[in-house]
């Protein structure tokens, strides 16, 4: 099952690959030719009792039960130029832990001068930055020193690059810090109440289940090793694809959702109207744009094509990402309207519908559309 799921996934991937296609995605070619099982094992992991000296750098954690944070942190850091390759030891001898090139979640010690990335310590309290404030785990940790080097290597770009920066920050708030705020029993909500529902699908949970059962009668170091690969290469590729989809989704969405701002008072004078010339994920990136832009006064409507029926669609935008209420709704008068009888009332041809809410609402031109959105706005 494993081996026909991982051919399906290099299928896919290696169209991804082609020099054909604008992003290369090096770091998804690179993770699964090396995790194919028809290669040699790139992962191997030394036991406790090992400590002889190979050609490769090595990388530590500890042995024992594991966690999402080092696991992650494992796989990220094999990512660098610097340790690229990089044995993977579990140990918790200090004598050994001092010979490693790194030692992630183990060791009492954070030094990114000698790449120890310990967060168990007293007195440890470092933090993202950048506005985040959540105490960083072990994958925390590595991320924030190496990053930008990972993400900058996937677009293949410097990592001066302003998407570099933009892709750092937004992995880190959409993808690590939850690992971090877990790892450290961070609640995700200020309250005493207890949760309505449990969820144990998030990818933290996950890796707990991959440790070996407390009453499996094989409990040797070599079945943990090989359950920690099965860890590394979960939430590795979890992040890859995370990474992916903000290298190849969010940058270009976040480009048109700019384009149209920037063009928004040639669309109308109020400057309250936004056209977006290809549909796309728009609204996080209204709203963050809104603010980094100081854009004043906000936005009131956001215009789009449909793909499937080639009409047009005026949304009302929300009051904030996670609302239903929209910031000036489309008039109570239009409302569960279609047809010609939207037309007639808004006196505007081509009407075709108008949400119950007031919401959203359509044209079959962009004309039209446009001027629903402006009569809208004086209603």
């Amino acid at each position: 099952m494993f081996s026909t799921s991982f051919c399906h996934l290099q299928r896919v991937f290696a169209l991804r690959c082609s020099p054909s296609r604008h992003f290369l995605f090096p770091l998804m070619a690179e993770a699964l030719v090396a995790s194919s099982p028809k290669k040699p094992r790139v992962y191997p992991f030394s036991s406790v009792a090992s400590g002889e000296a190979g050609q490769n750098k090595r990388v530590g954690t500890h042995n024992g039960s594991f966690h999402c944070d080092e696991a992650l942190g494992c796989f990220l850091i094999r990512l660098t130029s610097k340790f690229a390759g990089a044995d993977v030891v579990r140990t918790r001898d200090p004598q050994l832990l001092e010979t490693l090139d790194a030692v992630l979640d183990v060791g009492g010690v954070y030094d990114p001068s000698r790449d120890r990335y310990d967060h168990h310590q007293k007195g440890f309290c470092e933090v993202f930055g950048h506005g985040f404030n959540t105490k960083l785990s072990s994958a925390g940790l590595v991320y924030k020193h190496y990053g930008k080097e990972i993400i900058a290597k996937e677009l293949q770009r410097d990592e001066s690059d302003p998407d570099v920066q933009r892709l750092y920050l937004a992995i880190y708030k959409s993808f690590i810090e939850a690992i971090d705020a877990i790892d450290n029993g961070v609640n995700q909500y200020d309250t005493d109440q207890p949760p309505k529902y449990v969820n144990n699908t998030n990818l933290s949970s996950r890796v707990g289940r991959l440790n070996p059962d407390w009453n499996d009668p094989d409990q040797s170091p070599e079945k943990e090793d090989a359950a920690f690969h099965q860890a590394m290469s979960l939430t590795g590729n979890e992040f890859l694809q995370s990474l992916h989809y903000y290298v190849r989704s969010w940058l270009p969405a976040r480009a048109i959702v700019i384009d149209s701002l920037s063009s928004r008072k040639d669309i109308d004078a109020s400057g309250e109207i936004v056209v977006l010339n290809n549909y796309c994920p728009w609204k996080l990136h209204l709203f963050e744009l809104e603010q980094e832009l100081k854009i004043d006064p906000p936005i009131k409507y956001a215009l789009y094509q449909d793909g499937r029926s080639g009409t047009w669609r005026v949304q009302a935008v929300a009051v904030s990402p996670d609302s239903f209420e929209s910031r000036k709704a489309l008039p109570s008068a239009w409302r569960g309207m279609r047809d010609d009888e939207l037309s007639n009332e808004t006196g505007i041809p081509g009407g075709v519908f108008v949400h119950m809410s007031g919401f959203i609402g359509g044209n079959k031109t962009y004309e039209g559309a446009l001027a629903m959105a402006r009569s809208a706005l004086c209603l």
